[in-house]
């Protein structure tokens, strides 16, 4: 009988210590293995050219499970994995990621089993453990991008402002990559360095749309290549764009405040049959515990759950309004 107690507790405190030394150790050993490896490219002195192993391709870092990083790698999920994790900007691998959501995912079926005994508790909990590192992952894409939209008025003004005092457009792209935090920085730092080591500018710039899927950046990206083909203002026209962009952010505002009140009764919605469900519980446990023993309310809670995703979405869709 304490089999499968004492097992969930290994598990769940082994999940719970290696989250933490992950969270603890790993960035600083990333780090310090950049530093070395940019030691020794700047060196000289760890491959000669010509030798095997002599190479200016891009490698891509290896991670706390090389073995599982290759193979996810080799997968089309793990591309578009990699993907999420470079717009999200979480240093990690998809085989870290993969790692982290097969833990969480087994930890939480055998919790379920064990505290309900029902194997589709666990079947639910443990597809639920597993998908939470990618809801996290784009959680901070979401959040990233966000953030890029804020300061991207900003970056476009830097960018007038160095036109207009004599830089080249290069130029005025590594003083916004040294100026700006992140994300704007960073992402400009990328698209900076790629065109330095050799990438033409065009190349550079649409792969910089693609690490960043907003409209604006895609506005700019065109602009800046149309600019370069035909001629004009620059300057101008970026003062232009950052303006557009401003102007976007304040009727994305106003539509907010006008559609808070739908978003609120989705909320509403979505958590009152919960809320119920739980105060019933409290109030009349016999009467709420047949929808846990009976397989008519197993069907129920399930009919339940979908059909509330369904109506919360169908409300969101109602009250999104594209800017």
């Amino acid at each position: 009988m304490l089999t499968l107690p004492l097992l969930a507790f290994v598990v769940i405190s082994g999940t719970i210590f290696g989250g933490y030394m992950a969270v603890t150790y790993l960035p600083g050993l990333l780090a310090s293995r950049r530093l070395e490896r940019r030691l020794r490219d700047v060196s000289g002195f760890d491959t000669p050219a010509g030798e095997p192993g002599a190479t200016v391709v891009r490698q891509q870092d290896d991670g706390p499970l090389p073995g599982l990083d290759k193979f996810v790698s080799r997968t089309r999920a793990g591309s578009w994995l990699g993907l999420l994790i470079d717009r999200s900007g979480v240093k990690t691998t998809p085989g870290a990621v993969v790692g982290v959501a097969l833990a969480i995912g087994t930890s939480a079926a055998l919790v379920a089993i064990l505290f309900s005994g029902m194997a589709w508790a666990g079947a639910l909990a443990g597809l639920a453990g597993a998908l939470m590192p990618i809801a996290f992952l784009v959680h901070r894409r979401s959040a990233r991008q966000k953030r890029f939209e804020e300061q991207f008025p900003e970056a476009l003004d830097l960018l007038s402002r160095a036109i207009r005092a004599g830089h080249a457009f290069q130029t005025a792209m590594g003083m916004v990559a040294e100026e700006l935090p992140d994300p704007v920085g960073p992402e400009f730092k990328k698209t900076f360095d790629q065109q330095n080591y050799g990438l033409p500018l065009r190349d550079a710039l649409n792969e910089m749309a693609e690490r960043i899927p907003i409209l604006d950046v895609k506005f700019f990206v065109t602009a800046v290549l149309i600019q370069r083909d035909t001629g004009g203002n620059l300057a101008e026209i970026l003062d232009n764009l950052a303006h557009v962009v401003r102007e976007r952010f304040k009727i994305r505002r106003q539509i907010r405040v006008h559609t808070a009140h739908g978003r609120f009764t989705g909320y509403v919605l979505l958590a009152l049959p919960a809320a119920l469900c739980i105060a019933l519980m409290f109030i009349n446990p016999e009467h709420m515990n047949l929808l846990f023993k009976e397989h008519m309310g197993h069907l129920m809670l399930l009919g339940a759950i979908v059909l509330q995703t369904v109506g919360f979405i169908w409300i969101r869709q109602i009250i999104k309004i594209e800017v």
